[in-house]
């Protein structure tokens, strides 16, 4: 008798550690899983970083200070401002930034001051990169109740799901800016040589 209820305590215990694994199999996210559509942003984050610093890196220093107009962003501004939303925009899921970023939830005003900041090409670069490990790992955080969660976003509801594609929208937006800036100072993208 002990030895057949011992082998069914082990087999309780095997089921249940393996029942993740199998609904994960099945395509069922477990209580707490990271959704796979999580993980497919978070590819294409990479890949905008990637890009992104790649592109700032081949500009001229002559480039990182040149705006297209008065009034508009400069390239530095552009990276300083990717660099406070994605400090930014993982505190409206309740991740704080750094503290030396001085970026507050619910105080977009925070945001605009430390886009406001003088940084070289180099501190910018820095800043970016550190900004881009934040909103990795913010998006690594997120479970399957976060991506259903409804969330005040300036004033308009929307899902967990729908500000983290914000958030990749986002950065696809500046990264098209920061090509049409590239060209009209004639830096060709690096990964289309």
């Amino acid at each position: 008798m002990r030895a057949s209820s011992g082998r069914l305590i082990l087999t309780a215990l095997l089921a249940s550690a393996l029942l993740p694994v199998t609904l994960q199999a099945q395509g069922r996210p477990t209580a707490g899983a990271r959704p796979a559509s999580v993980d497919a942003l978070l590819r294409d984050i990479a890949s905008v970083e990637q890009k992104v610093t790649s592109l700032i890196e081949a500009m001229p220093a002559s480039a990182y200070a040149w705006r297209p107009g008065e009034g508009v962003r400069s390239t530095g501004e552009v990276v300083m401002h990717i660099a406070a939303d994605n400090y930014f925009i993982p505190t409206i899921k309740g991740v704080a930034a750094p503290t030396a970023t001085g970026i507050r939830a619910n105080d977009y005003s925070t945001v605009q001051a430390y886009e406001q900041r003088s940084a070289t090409k180099e501190e910018a670069l820095r800043e970016m990169r550190a900004s881009f490990a934040h909103l990795r790992a913010a998006f690594e955080q997120t479970d399957q109740a976060f991506m259903s969660r409804q969330l005040d976003v300036f004033g308009t509801s929307m899902s967990g799901l729908d500000l983290w594609v914000l958030a990749t929208t986002h950065l696809h937006e500046h990264l098209g800016q920061l090509i049409a800036y590239a060209r009209s100072n004639g830096v060709v993208p690096p990964w289309s040589r």
